[in-house]
């Protein structure tokens, strides 16, 4: 018998299934918003509604870095707010760090704690983070055992 996920393992998973709805595959990105261990928004990488996907066009590059898609985070918000659901207080669980444009958006949005699943790139979000009280935590994404 295997063991009971824990929430935050929960969570990380769903973060982990909305990832595959990405349409830039130079990173695929899932985050969940949660508060009160209900899931309030999703969100993965995908270009503006209405716009082509890098899978469908390819990349605008900029940077050495792909500037057509959404962070996955970003879009987590942006759908809570497009649908009316208050954010604030919430858990952000997504599957890369934040970048620190989504970093800052999530803790300007009133996220209180960050889980995410593998470190990517910037080491800004760690001191910032402890200095505004919000709590930053590694869960490692796992592979689900059927």
């Amino acid at each position: 018998m295997r063991p009971r996920a824990s929430w935050d393992e929960y969570f990380m998973n769903i973060a982990q299934v909305v990832s595959t709805r990405s349409t830039c595959p130079r990173k695929y990105v899932g985050a969940v918003i949660v508060r009160d261990r209900t899931i309030l928004s999703t969100g993965y990488n995908g270009s503006i509604r209405g716009m082509p996907h890098c899978t469908d066009v390819g990349h605008m590059m900029e940077d050495g870095h792909c500037v057509a898609t959404i962070h996955a985070e970003v879009n987590a918000i942006i759908q809570a707010a497009k649908n009316g659901v208050m954010i604030d207080e919430g858990t952000l669980y997504v599957t890369a760090s934040p970048c620190w444009n989504c970093f800052k958006s999530a803790a300007n949005a009133g996220i209180k704690r960050i889980c995410y699943g593998a470190f990517y790139r910037d080491e800004r979000i760690f001191s910032v983070a402890a200095t505004l009280g919000v709590e930053l935590l590694h869960i490692p994404i796992a592979t689900v055992e059927t």
